[in-house]
């Protein structure tokens, strides 16, 4: 049994589901002016992740312990905590900013270089601030929706904010670490692929229920990007007009980026 927030994310990504109404409405949405894009890439994404994502996902959780895949998890959370640090800085929490940043020195170093989160168990929660948050706290708007490719849901806004968060990851600077560029490159896409197995395997059951239970696929994550995207820049205090206000769900948490 894996040991993860699934049955949170479950539980949300439900309450979404109805509170669309599991309808399919192909009206014309403000939000979303490239809709013929963006479904189109939808399809694409989903054609990479039935045929490539979704079999490396299952493998990996097949053939991980769990003891294993969470002290992955984990460590890659650790590494994320850099950003996060510095996104809480850069938004005025200074606090926070300085009890992420004792957080991943902890996990760092008598948490095994993050794969142990001993931090969590000393009142050092994990929190989620990344560099698209950043920007919606100066006051930069989401813009229109827009699908990437292989990364999903997104928006103008959104494309600055994972352009910010990877020059904030360690990672894209391995060839300061290694003297030879094969293996940096080696290196660096070994430990993106691996983060990326265990990111799809820990969200198996949250895409079933998309695929299961929507009728339009497309607006349910659509309009649950938007949900997730409202709630932590407004750290939980989700406008009236939200997909989802999070906050009137007793027991709910935000569903966390991917």
């Amino acid at each position: 049994m894996r040991s993860k927030s699934t049955g949170t994310l479950l539980t949300v990504l439900s309450t979404i589901l109805l509170s669309t109404g599991c309808a399919s409405v192909r009206a014309t949405d403000p939000s979303d002016p490239w809709e013929g894009w963006n479904r189109g890439m939808q399809s694409f994404n989903d054609g990479v992740d039935d045929y490539v994502m979704k079999p490396v996902a299952e493998g990996y959780r097949w053939i991980t312990p769990d003891f294993v895949d969470q002290g992955i998890s984990n460590f890659f959370s650790n590494i994320g905590d850099i950003r996060v640090t510095i996104n809480d800085a850069l938004q005025g929490k200074f606090a926070q900013s300085a009890f992420d940043g004792t957080r991943f020195l902890l996990n760092s170093t008598l948490g095994l270089a993050g794969f142990v989160d001993l931090a969590s168990n000393v009142d050092l929660p994990k929190h989620h601030e990344d560099f698209d948050q950043t920007l919606g706290y100066w006051g930069v708007p989401t813009g229109p929706y827009l699908v990437l490719p292989l990364l999903g849901p997104s928006s103008p806004r959104g494309v600055l904010g994972v352009a910010g968060d990877v020059a904030m990851n360690p990672i894209s600077y391995t060839g300061i670490y290694f003297a030879s560029s094969t293996v940096s490159t080696a290196v660096s896409g070994g430990l993106g692929a691996l983060n990326a197995a265990d990111l799809r395997a820990d969200n198996l059951e949250t895409e079933r229920i998309a695929s299961e239970a929507a009728l339009d696929r497309y607006a349910f994550f659509r309009g649950a990007y938007f949900s997730q995207r409202n709630y932590l820049v407004n750290d939980g205090n989700v406008p009236a007009d939200d997909v989802l206000n999070l906050d009137e769900q007793e027991g709910l948490s935000p569903v966390q980026p991917y």
